[in-house]
């Protein structure tokens, strides 16, 4: 089996949770290879998301290392099934770059979202008029085609919010990027009327950070944390300067799940924001 140029994110999760347990049970690479009658390479390979590993490999190595969940076990194997052109987002591989399939990927299996946004608005509720005024502003400039495949990737995206039981989304806004008038003044207000819409739909709790908020100051990062079906499983996203980056150790989900839980106690409660982004909308 050849190795994957690029795996997608939850394949490399899924690698380094058999990882874990490995380590967790004081066991080698070495020996794992031998318990599964194959070569160290292999274990690497898989632990590293770069080759598949099929259910039946799941469940003996954990059988091996001892005391892994059986509810975690059941969602690694879920994993393990997943395939190469299931999803929508298949359609854009190799025409765009794979952080685009990943934030989608991460988006479709959570089982509950939550995002801190300081500068611009959550992709999931971008009109297309917002979203290509904030595409344009990329460098280097980005072609029309490109600009437009970007622009219909992050529409479909907002597929999550329209299923017949949506995952509960939480967004935590700061002022600032409610007052943004990216792509002028017509667009920032049907974008801020298309956010109280949103408002609306079941399971979406929209907060706003405002300017008089002196006690909270970390809002100087886009974060977006999904939960995953067990607890083990969920999962950082944040922007950087280098894309998206993705994290799910113990430490960095405590560490971001409390920046998250200070945004809301700072935040107005969501009938505050509300007439707060109503307020903005009027203004423009």
């Amino acid at each position: 089996m050849p190795a994957r140029e690029n795996p997608t994110a939850r394949q490399v999760r899924l690698g380094a949770e058999l990882r874990k347990l490995r380590d967790a049970a004081g066991k080698t690479a070495r020996e794992a290879a031998g318990h599964l009658s194959t070569d160290q390479a292999k274990i690497s390979h898989i632990e590293a998301g770069k080759i598949g590993v099929s259910e039946e490999r799941i469940r003996r190595l954990a059988a091996f290392y001892g005391g892994a969940d059986e509810t975690l076990l059941d969602a690694l194997c879920a994993i393990a099934r997943e395939h190469r052109g299931q999803y929508w987002w298949d359609e854009y591989r190799n025409v765009l770059a794979p952080g685009f399939l990943d934030i989608a990927e991460l988006e479709h299996h959570a089982t509950a979202l939550r995002t801190m946004h300081s500068v611009t608005l959550p992709g999931v509720f971008q009109t297309e008029e917002y979203a290509r005024a904030v595409c344009s502003g990329h460098i280097p400039t980005l072609s029309a085609d490109e600009l437009n495949i970007r622009v219909a990737h992050r529409m479909r995206r907002r597929g999550i919010l329209e299923r017949t039981d949506p995952p509960p989304f939480e967004a935590i806004i700061h002022e600032a990027a409610l007052r943004m008038r990216f792509g002028g003044r017509q667009v920032a207000r049907a974008q801020l009327e298309a956010l109280i819409e949103a408002t609306d739909r079941p399971g979406v709790a929209i907060r706003v950070i405002p300017f008089t908020c002196e006690d909270f100051i970390e809002a100087t990062q886009s974060v977006l944390y999904a939960a995953g079906p067990v607890p083990e499983l969920d999962t950082i996203r944040i922007d950087s300067v280098l894309g998206g980056l993705f994290l799910g150790a113990r430490m960095e989900l405590k560490r971001y799940g409390a920046l998250l839980d200070n945004a809301v106690a700072a935040s107005l409660d969501m009938t505050e924001s509300r007439h707060l982004i109503h307020h903005i909308a009027r203004e423009l």
